[in-house]
């Protein structure tokens, strides 16, 4: 005889083979062939990236000295004016001084004048063109945009150029300066002015600069200095 509890069983233990097995269910769907369609957001981009590798590179050219803008309606700078100008270039070399270049461009640059154009507008527009060799090739490697005056420029250009080494080294020859033997008054005083042109930011006093010189001369030239400064004023 059947009982309820003995039906129940039953049904539980046979379930429908085609809908309530679902280890079968996914093992079915798993044959089926697999698909993957391209969203349109994913389209766009890859249009985007492709039209952009295939685009000419426009960076990487922008200069390091930013030249202010010019007011002046009629302006322009002769392609001969420049010519003749940077026939004396800056080498970057190690007996080059960048000071003397510095003093030499200004003294030139100062002829230049244009109405309604600043002269340090000027400086900064035509400076790269009396820089050759290695003072061509630092300046191209210094950062777009990152000297925007002419103090900005000759601040660079002197710490590039004029090292805290070559700084230390004039400043030791300053200071141990001696008269050569056999080389008379004028001539130590000649090579001394020398010293102090080729370093002018050495920042001795005019007293100590005289001191020093001072005691750097020969004994004896100081004695006969100061029997012909003693004739002189008698004189």
């Amino acid at each position: 005889m059947r009982t309820r509890s003995s039906s129940n069983l039953v049904g539980e233990s046979s379930p429908n083979p085609t809908t309530s097995n679902p280890k079968r269910h996914n093992r079915r769907r798993s044959k089926q062939p697999f698909s993957l369609k391209e969203s349109p957001v994913d389209t766009i981009a890859d249009q985007r990236t492709m039209a952009k590798l295939l685009r000419a590179p426009t960076e990487g050219y922008a200069e390091a000295i930013v030249v202010p803008p010019i007011l002046a309606e009629h302006f322009e700078l002769k392609h001969s004016l420049i010519n003749m100008m940077t026939s004396d270039q800056f080498f970057g070399l190690e007996k080059d001084n960048p000071h003397d270049h510095i003093r030499w461009f200004n003294k030139i640059t100062s002829t230049i004048k244009y109405k309604d154009v600043p002269n340090s507008a000027i400086k900064l527009m035509i400076f790269p063109f009396f820089l050759t060799g290695a003072a061509h090739r630092w300046l191209k490697k210094e950062p777009p945009h990152s000297i925007l005056t002419w103090e900005d420029l000759v601040s660079k250009f002197i710490n590039e150029f004029f090292p805290p080494s070559r700084t230390t080294n004039l400043q030791n020859k300053i200071s141990n300066f001696e008269q050569r033997f056999g080389e008379s008054f004028h001539e130590a005083w000649d090579r001394y002015k020398d010293l102090l042109r080729a370093f002018p930011h050495h920042g001795f006093t005019e007293l100590h600069q005289l001191d020093t010189f001072y005691n750097a001369l020969n004994p004896y030239l100081m004695n006969r200095f100061k029997r012909q400064g003693e004739h002189d004023t008698l004189a």
